[in-house]
């Protein structure tokens, strides 16, 4: 019985808990009924509260009692309205009046300085009490991001964008609409200085996926200020208050008004120079206890803001107690104008319930840094609207459900059908003349039908302009380089990929065919990719496997300048290879190959350049001449590993997902040449190390490095294939940057020896310095710096120093190179490759199937 009425007692508290609670709606306006988006509604004394939308409405959820309703908006008087809640829900709303900012009593006499100087001063010198006030906390956040199209072009790298396009982008007819859009719930626990965990307790987005719920940290008493993510500007920008501010930016006071009895200051910020990472705007600072009462930021492109045209933050700081203020509200807003594009969106953040006193448990932080609760996508709609602070505007309501009707009819069996019949219809035919003229290549999607959804096989082509070649000793060569990735159940993939290559000087065709089957497997109870590769068939090879001398380069040069770098021998091979991608990012390969070598000679020593007094070199490579090459066979075996220590992940309900570390990448490497089977004259050990990072050091740039070590603990038979080989590099154009030594002849330096090592580095000043030179700091032409070397012994040893501009048309890099060698003369030479905001994306990619 009394078990009975202790679950009645609980049934009528929550019963009375939810009748007792009510809901307050209303608008925000100025004096001129205009509505003021993303104003702040809180209960007075808490951290509790909304914001309203771009159309000024806001809705709150309270339980019973009596409040008082604060509402505040950047650059109105904050307005305060008491309330009692009830069942029944009511309405109230918020006329705000402009500031009545006025002037303090301070002349600024000629050649004086502006009082807002002192304040700053004042702020500069509590900046780092009040970054590190607060060493722990949590608090809510809601999260909702979207993005507009408001006009793109017809097409885009030279490919039409058409009708079926624009409709699966969401689009209208006119191509606008919303192209993103999603809200998210979050927990976040703090601890300084680098301690974060992220709770997702709900997320949604039109159409289905993850949406964005990592909260945007924008601290301005940080020195250095990342706004959202550092690909938008790797050196960060500076901050209002920094230490050096005063260097930086002007100010100017506009005024003073008083909120809650405390004087707040309005102060201009204006940026001293353009080219300089830096904000313009308001920042309001209190007298007395000088902390940030709200933020009002822009930054542009004219002050080193990459991908996108405007990046602007507002923010609110509101009391949590007597003496701790933390961010209220947050709104970024962007515009995206590029390549025809015509793109905004905003990311609006509300916090709530923050805790400055969590004393979290021994090791409640780990290296996961945001967690998605098990059940994060599958709120219902009543939900959200119990939960959601920031009502969601018409367009936004009808964007959800038009998304997410579409996603649900593609889930059903007869839409689904409707839905493939679609795609098909969509689907183009191959044109023929693209194989020949297209620079894409050509592309082809196989759609079918599974039970859980809709998928497709893939056929790739690249054209046969891009895949002519010409070398000595093939002469013209045609090559045929097919893909067919064929979608398997179970995220199971197989990519088949034949090559098939002929040589018109030399009569030869080479064919062969790689296998490939990826498939997610679990090891151990966690998620990760195993890759299993099977291949044969007759090739033709570069000594070098890592391919230093490019197919383009080598054409430009044999034809123009009657120099052959490229060095190849045939062979006939058979390889196994599996590889093992952990969920940490570590990864693990091992295979096995055997070589039939076959020496091939020049064929043709047609150029250009009819110069009579200058001759091809032979195909043996010039440098090794007293090393022989017969045939031979070769049975090797490969083992690498590759890891990357303090990896942090997000993890998913069903898997973790690395996201990288503060720490290096290591790799160790070991090769066994096998002799005596299948007539294998192969004899070696050999072992290579190598330790690679980015180190992004913000104002100062971006420091990379790659050094290495390895050699031979064995080596009693080795082919040339087999030596260890520098990729050297006798053309214009270079891409291995941190894996190549820019003006090295190709295998002056190759060796057997026991021990070498090696090192690269470079820094991307990122625009310092150029910044303050006319011309390249409007173009944003970056300085990059650096220096190869390696040394094997006293005789065989290498090192240069370059210097030079990338970023130029946000892809092209350029340096100019001075190369030491002991025994040689100082070479000199420059260098053209891709660098730059996109230079790694136009960097040629080969695929790991095939190396």
């Amino acid at each position: 019985m009394r078990g009975a009425k202790a679950l009645l007692a609980l049934i009528f508290f929550f019963i009375s808990y939810h009748t007792q609670a009510g809901i307050i709606r209303g608008k925000v306006t100025n004096e001129k009924k205009e509505a003021l988006p993303f104003a702040s509604v809180f209960i007075k004394g808490t951290t509790n509260g909304t914001t309203t939308n771009s159309a000024g409405q806001f809705h709150l959820d309270v339980p019973s009692g009596t409040y008082i309703l604060v509402c505040q908006y950047m650059g109105y008087k904050k307005e305060e309205k008491q309330v009692t809640v009830t069942e029944a829900e009511q309405e109230i709303s918020f006329i705000l009046a402009p500031l009545s900012l006025q002037i303090k009593e301070v002349v600024v006499k000629s050649g004086g300085e502006d009082p807002a100087y002192a304040i700053i001063r004042q702020a500069i010198k509590k900046r780092s009490f009040y970054l590190d006030q607060v060493k722990e906390y949590t608090c809510n956040d809601y999260i909702k991001g979207i993005f507009k199209m408001r006009d793109m072009p017809n097409s885009f790298l030279g490919q039409k964008i058409d009708k079926g396009d624009v409709e699966d982008m969401g689009l209208d007819s006119n191509k606008r609409g919303v192209l993103f859009l999603s809200e998210s719930v979050t927990k976040v626990a703090v601890k300084r200085p680098d301690d974060v965990k992220i709770e997702v307790l709900s997320a949604r987005q039109s159409g289905g996926g993850f949406g964005f719920s990592f909260p945007a940290f924008i601290d301005f008493y940080e020195n250095n200020v990342t706004a959202m993510i550092s690909q938008f500007n790797k050196r960060g920008f500076i901050s209002p208050i920094a230490e050096n501010a005063l260097f930086y930016y002007k100010y100017r006071l506009e005024g003073v008004f008083q909120d809650d009895g405390k004087t707040v200051n309005k102060i201009k910020v204006i940026p001293r120079r353009k080219y300089e990472p830096l904000f313009s705007g308001y920042i309001f600072i209190t007298n007395d206890d000088w902390r940030i009462h709200s933020i009002d930021m822009m930054v542009t492109q004219e002050y080193q803001l990459e991908i996108m045209d405007t990046l602007h933050i507002t923010q609110i700081h509101v009391p949590v107690n007597a003496d701790v203020w933390r961010t209220k509200d947050q709104v970024i807003n962007v515009t995206i104008k590029q390549f025809g594009f015509n793109v905004v969106g905003s990311f609006v953040n509300v916090y709530s319930n923050y805790n400055v006193t969590p004393n979290f448990q021994k090791k409640y932080f780990d290296r996961t840094i945001m967690r998605y609760d098990t059940a994060f996508d599958r709120k219902q709609l009543t939900y959200w609207d119990s939960v959601r602070p920031v009502p969601l505007e018409p367009e936004e309501v009808s964007d959800f459900h038009k998304k997410d009707s579409m996603a649900r009819a593609r889930k059903d069996s007869a839409q689904s059908i409707w839905r493939l019949d679609t795609l098909k219809a969509r689907q183009k035919p191959i044109n023929p003349l693209k194989l020949f003229y297209s620079m894409g290549g050509v592309e082809h999607k196989y759609y079918f039908k599974r039970d859980t959804g809709i998928y497709y096989h893939t056929l790739e082509m690249k054209s046969l302009l891009t895949q002519v070649e010409y070398n000595t000793v093939e002469g013209i060569s045609v090559n045929l380089e097919p893909q067919l990735t064929l979608d398997l159940p179970r995220k199971q993939e197989l990519r088949i990929i034949p090559r098939v290559r002929y040589g018109f000087s030399n009569t030869h065709l080479n064919a062969y065919t790689y296998l490939a089957w990826e498939k997610e497997a679990k090891l151990a109870g966690r998620y990760g990719q195993n890759t299993w590769t099977i291949g044969g068939g007759k090739r033709i090879s570069q000594f070098n496997r890592d391919n230093p001398i490019a197919p383009i380069a080598n054409i430009f040069y044999t034809l123009l300048f009657k120099d052959n770098y490229m060095k190849l021998y045939e062979n006939w091979f058979g390889e196994l290879r599996f590889r093992r991608r952990f969920e940490s990012s570590a990864t693990i390969t091992a295979g096995i190959s055997y070589e039939d070598r076959i020496p091939v000679e020049n064929t043709t020593d047609y150029s250009f350049r009819k110069d009579s007094g200058k001759h091809f070199l032979p195909n043996h490579p010039y440098e090794l001449a007293a090393i022989p090459f017969n045939r031979n066979q070769a049975l090797v075996l490969n083992v690498s590993f590759s890891f990357q220590p303090g990896q942090r992940f997000i993890e998913l309900p069903d898997r973790k997902v690395a996201i990288g570390s503060k720490y290096p990448v290591f790799r160790v490497g070991y090769s066994k040449g096998i002799p005596d089977i299948a007539g294998s004259d192969a004899n070696f050990d050999k072992w290579n190390f190598e330790v690679r990072d980015n180190v992004n050091l913000k104002l100062f740039g971006e420091f990379q490095y790659r050094f290495g070590a390895g050699g031979f603990l064995n080596s009693q038979h080795v082919d040339i294939p087999d030596f260890q080989h520098f990729n050297g590099n006798q053309t214009f154009y270079n891409i291995k940057y941190l894996n190549s030594f820019q003006l090295a002849p190709y295998y002056r330096y190759s060796n057997t020896a026991s021990l070498y090592g090696t090192a690269n580095v470079e820094h991307h000043f990122n625009g310092l310095l150029t910044n303050k030179i006319p011309f390249f700091n409007r173009l944003k032409w970056n300085l990059v710096a650096g220096s190869n070397a390696f040394y094997v012994n006293r005789d065989n040893n290498y090192v240069e120093v370059f210097a030079g501009l990338e970023n130029i048309l946000k892809v092209i890099r350029v340096d100019v190179i001075a190369g030491y060698q002991s025994k040689d003369d100082t070479r000199i030479g420059v260098r053209v490759g891709f660098g730059g905001l996109f230079g790694g994306l136009v960097r040629p990619q080969q695929d790991e199937a095939v190396q």
